[in-house]
């Protein structure tokens, strides 16, 4: 039986016609739990002018969780990259490491986050953002290396940390993937929000890769979406509830079939199993979960139902079974 790592991303969505302040304590409420029940890390997304959604500034948000927990890993999933400098990331992310020494984790994507006149306002043209992409990404190694040079004068990440951050590319396609691989970083493929062949990108970052200071070798995660409940028939209810959120216009049958491509629904035991088979399909042993279950009692209780089983199966990993594992309360 595989042995899996869990871990947590969290869109930091806005439910039941609360604010912006009970959304942004429900994060937290969820890092504290995802703690609890032995989850390796707790990642927040970024977005930009989307009503539904709470977060546009993760390294905010993370020194407020990091406050609030004292051993899962704390990460963003994603900082958008196009949009920032990146000495700015490198201190931003060197500050969080000096806070909380090993237990920080900058992940880092492409997309705009939110929609064309929002991302324009953030930082001008995107497609010249993105065209950077591979230079940013090689000053932000080196900058986390301290070995980084603007016109030929060193320039200083400061706070300097005990420990840099990890390095994270999170992607939905081969080209991510294969950024990933040619600096030497871990690669999180985002299946929740892809409809290409997950083993079939990863195979491609891990053949590709280029050992780095840094990480010495190919490590991946994949992210998928959940939705677990006490049967089936729940588990399919929440799932298409908290589709419709995101996907108006569409018939409950196109609802369905969406849902069945985009997430895992169903009781535990069924979760847990298929996750098992997805950890030797992808050959990973870390999967992030993404849930928009639109009820926030019931989306915490959803982790806590898959932590459970997979402890009762003997497939969770942690990385302090004795006091971050599942205890029953």
């Amino acid at each position: 039986m595989p042995s899996i790592k869990l871990s947590v991303l969290d869109l930091v969505p806005l439910f039941e016609n609360k604010d912006a302040a009970y959304a942004l304590g429900q994060a937290a409420e969820l890092a504290q739990t995802a703690e609890r029940l032995g989850f390796t890390r707790y990642w927040t997304a970024e977005h930009h002018d989307m009503p539904g959604l709470a977060c546009t500034s993760p390294e905010v948000l993370l020194s407020h969780i990091g406050a609030r927990t004292g051993r899962i890993r704390i990460g963003s999933g994603a900082l958008l990259l196009p949009h920032y400098k990146p000495l700015k990331v490198a201190e931003s992310f060197h500050m969080l490491a000096s806070l909380y020494p090993g237990r920080v984790d900058l992940g880092m994507g492409r997309a705009p986050g939110g929609q064309a006149h929002a991302s324009m306002a953030l930082s001008g043209n995107f497609i010249e953002n993105i065209a950077q992409i591979p230079d940013k990404l090689r000053a932000i190694t080196e900058l986390l290396e301290q070995n980084y040079e603007y016109d030929g004068y060193p320039v200083t990440a400061r706070p300097i940390p005990p420990e840099p951050p990890e390095l994270w590319m999170l992607g939905t396609n081969s080209k991510s993937a294969a950024y990933a691989a040619e600096f030497g970083m871990g690669y999180v493929f985002g299946q929740f929000m892809s409809d290409r062949d997950g083993a079939e990108v990863l195979q491609s970052y891990r053949n590709a890769f280029k050992p780095s200071p840094r990480c010495p070798g190919p490590r991946t995660i994949v992210t998928v979406g959940f939705v677990c409940a006490d049967t089936e028939e729940e588990a399919r209810e929440l799932a298409a509830a908290g589709m419709s959120l995101f996907q108006s216009n569409i018939s409950t049958e196109e609802l369905a079939a969406l849902a069945a491509r985009k997430l895992l629904a169903g009781t535990p035991e069924a979760l847990t199993m298929r996750l098992e088979e997805m950890s030797l399909q992808y050959g990973v042993d870390e999967f992030m979960l993404v849930t928009m279950i639109p009820d926030y009692r019931k989306r915490l209780r959803s982790f806590e139902l898959l932590a459970r089983s997979m402890w009762s199966s003997g497939g969770l990993q942690t990385q302090d079974k004795e006091r971050g594992g599942f205890n029953g309360r």
